[in-house]
């Protein structure tokens, strides 16, 4: 089966450019080599490079762990501050409905 690649908004192309500088940077700074962090992210290379390249197809899970690697901080708050806003999403989310329909004709307005 072939893959298909959606086109992303230049927006978040840029955002995943911009954290990828960040993570190269950072990890630099540190004097962390690739091999290294790609092997604690347990990781190849190979996708640590397309993540600081700002690959926007990368996992998001292998980003958050390179990013926690090596120091950049994608939310401003603690650990504990982000375990407590967890859990009090969660709790709001219980709240909304399970899905969302859109109505017959309406267009989506996605031009932020």
């Amino acid at each position: 089966m072939a893959k298909i690649h959606h086109p992303i908004s230049v927006y978040a192309a840029d955002a995943a450019v911009l954290l990828g500088q960040l993570l190269r940077k950072a990890r630099i700074e540190r004097k962390m080599s690739t091999v290294n962090v790609a092997e604690r992210a347990g990781i190849s290379r190979g996708l640590l490079r397309r993540i600081e390249a700002g690959d926007p197809r990368s996992t998001i899970g292998a980003v958050f762990e390179v990013a926690a690697i090596v120091g950049v901080r994608l939310f401003d708050v603690e650990q504990a501050t982000m375990s407590q806003a967890i859990e009090s999403n969660r709790e709001v989310m219980t709240l909304l409905p399970k899905s969302i329909r859109a109505r017959r004709g309406e267009e989506v307005k996605d031009d932020f």
